[in-house]
């Protein structure tokens, strides 16, 4: 639909109804910017109630301060109303409560306005969905609509009153919307089944308007699995400045987005993919995942955020035989390398020679990370030395779980023999834990690459591997009878959903054709992309449970090398590391439109990060967004960092986030 200025901003309001859930998209009828503050799209209504003192909160997404004053709110029973906030500016990532001016029913409405009268936010609750209260849970602000399970938790972040678990319709975000004359809209499902959506409506900004049926759109939709995409055009007609809200089939809202003046032209997307907040795009994806190319989505540096950014903590004196190494070899980024995307400050995350062992005195050589995707508050660490670590958080500190093993774990090969070269890290579908290997460092001149399968329960101060695959065979060029060229083999796993590959349209390299699961009954739930640091190739295996292997084949990361690699739920990518030999960079990966794993866009590290032998990489699960940002972390196999004299000198951890 057309921008048509006689229109008010309240004039436009409509619902469009897919199986069980409705979208509501509203639309300003004149140019927001003439009075609207900047990013005021930004602001969510993050939490409600319809308890007591009918409580309601914001939350700013953006990265800039927006002042609320003159905006007023609505419900069902009555017209705009003013409001007095608890502070008349939100900052960036903050929150502002009120009380509403009048009283919330059982089953309501809520629409914040600006003081243009814009229609900024709105969310539909159905009867005592909003007691104790009804919120956003996963991230605030981008999260999904849930009714808490404890007390509220106005003026703060929302996690510590969420449910434990996010109901299926709750994974589904809008994605993807355009308001170009086709008003496209995206949805995309990031949970791990199927949803219904046959009875959802969506509604645009325009109050007048009603909702329109997902299911009654073109092209009808009724259902989107897991990990996919359905697009629809709406009928209802998007403007230049507007908004979207989706409404499940009982009245609930589900996800909404606003966009100021041209802000969804070409697309206003999603950036990470599927679960971070929103930024015009560079060009429209519309049915796959977002490119989330150009512009950063980091906070404008200010007078005490120095663009350069600071690196924090640290210090201490070495221990007894602790030995740094510095990193050899710098190499240039791959062309096209952009700026990091996160946030600027680094912070060190380990004590002083944290990883002394029998076997390696020296203190270097944590390699692989990797987050617990059911656990977020574990962070497991390898040790090319043949030990493996459970860390958890100690205010900013990642340290050795003493309750698993304060020391760490001594690796075997299978048989309990050997010493495992131990450099990847991944956890697969069934929870354990699956470590790659280079060599047996008894016999350190000769390959042994190999992935092998450990059960973190496993008791005992020695883990044996479960199971055991050796591709060694496979890589004759490392078997030179060199001890160098022997250390050139497996350096990161990463266990990849089949979900996620079925859902991309990932052509299977043996077959042909869309890859099928079903045609490799004994691998699993998903495939394991070993990296090898010979030429920076992925290569990609089943790993069957009777113990034998399929080859699939070999995915170019644009790199001469890798040292870690690791699938992001949050991004929806595959994410090759490579260290100082390809200029510290990180390179995400995803599956074209002709089914074929490509690199998509690589990232620096932080600027403020040493550059040297940083061969491990790991984000922290979406679940665990606070204000837009989630942890990443950092491993330097040398524990140089800027060397002697300096506060990282001594350290193998650092700290810092990743975008949401």
């Amino acid at each position: 639909m057309s921008y048509t200025p006689a229109r008010t901003a309240l004039a436009r309001a409509g619902v469009l109804t897919v199986s069980g859930l409705a979208v509501v998209a509203f639309a300003a009828t004149r140019p927001a910017a003439a009075a609207d503050p900047a990013g005021y799209q930004n602001i969510r209504i993050n939490e409600v109630t319809s308890s007591n003192n009918d409580t309601v909160e914001l939350y700013n997404a953006g990265s800039t301060p927006v002042g609320i004053s003159g905006w007023k709110v609505s419900d069902d029973g009555f017209s705009p109303q003013s409001f007095s906030p608890s502070s008349t500016t939100i900052p960036a990532g903050g929150f502002v409560t009120f009380n509403s001016p009048k009283g919330l029913g059982d089953s309501d409405k809520l629409v914040i306005y600006s003081a243009d009268g814009t229609v900024v936010d709105r969310v539909e609750w159905a009867t005592n969905k909003a007691k104790p209260a009804m919120a956003r849970c996963g991230a605030d602000g981008t999260g999904a609509w849930v009714t808490t399970t404890t007390a509220a938790t106005f003026g703060s972040a929302n996690a510590a009153g969420c449910p434990a678990t996010i109901p299926a319709a709750g994974k589904l975000r809008i994605n993807e919307v355009t308001s170009n004359g086709s008003d496209t809209v995206e949805l995309f499902n990031g949970g791990t089944s199927a949803v219904s959506i046959g009875s959802w409506k969506y509604v645009d900004g325009d109050t007048s308007h009603s909702a329109s049926s997902i299911s009654s759109s073109s092209p009808s939709t009724t259902s989107i699995a897991a990990g996919g995409y359905a697009t629809f055009n709406s009928t209802i007609g998007l403007g230049g400045n507007d908004a979207l809200f989706l409404i499940d089939g009982s009245g609930n809202t589900i996800d909404s987005v606003t966009w100021m003046l041209d802000g969804a032209k070409p697309s206003d997307e999603r950036c990470a993919n599927g679960t971070g907040w929103f930024r015009t795009a560079t060009t429209a994806t519309l049915g796959g995942a977002n490119s989330c190319s150009g512009a950063s989505p980091t906070p404008t540096p200010t007078s005490t955020q120095p663009s350069t950014g600071q690196l924090l903590g640290g210090g201490g004196a070495l221990t007894s035989g602790c030995t740094p190494e510095a990193a050899t070899g710098t190499g240039s980024a791959p062309a096209g390398t952009v700026a990091w995307p996160g946030g600027l400050d680094v912070t060190i995350a380990d004590n002083v020679c944290a990883f002394t062992t029998s076997t390696g005195p020296e203190g270097r050589d944590v390699s692989g990370l990797a987050f617990d995707p059911s656990n977020p508050s574990t962070l497991w660490a390898v040790k090319n030395k043949s030990w493996l670590f459970k860390l958890v958080k100690s205010g900013t500190k990642w340290i050795p779980d003493a309750s698993w093993s304060a020391t760490g774990k001594h690796l075997r090969f299978a048989g309990g023999s050997g010493e495992p070269d131990a450099e990847g890290l991944t956890i697969g579908g069934n929870g354990h834990l699956y470590l790659t290997s280079e060599r047996d460092n008894d016999h350190n001149t000769v390959p042994k690459d190999t992935i092998m399968e450990f059960d973190p329960a496993a008791t005992g101060s020695t883990l044996t591997p479960l199971r055991q695959w050796d591709m060694t065979s496979q890589f004759p060029q490392l078997d030179t009878g060199d001890k160098d060229d022997a250390n050139l083999g497996f350096e990161g796993v990463a266990y990849v959903p089949d979900s996620w590959l079925t859902a991309g349209g990932w052509i299977d390299p043996l077959t042909g054709a869309a890859y099928n699961p079903a045609n490799y009954p004994l691998h699993g739930s998903g495939l394991f992309f070993a990296g090898l640091e010979w030429d920076g190739t992925l290569h990609i295996y089943g790993l069957n449970s009777d113990g034998t292997l399929t080859t699939f084949g070999t995915v170019a990361t644009g790199k001469t090398s890798v040292m870690d690699v690791l699938f992001d739920a949050g991004t929806q990518r595959i994410v090759a590391t490579c260290d100082n030999t390809c200029g510290e960079t990180h390179t995400f990966m995803k599956v074209n439109a002709a089914g074929v794993i490509v690199a998509d866009t690589t990232y620096t590290n932080p600027a403020v990060l040493p550059v040297g032998n940083l061969e491990g990489f790991a984000i922290a699960p979406a679940a665990t967004c606070v204000n837009g940002a989630r942890e990443a972390v950092w491993s330097d196999d040398g524990v140089w960092g800027f060397g002697s004299g300096t506060s990282s000198y001594g350290h193998a951890l650092y700290s810092g986030t990743f975008p949401c």
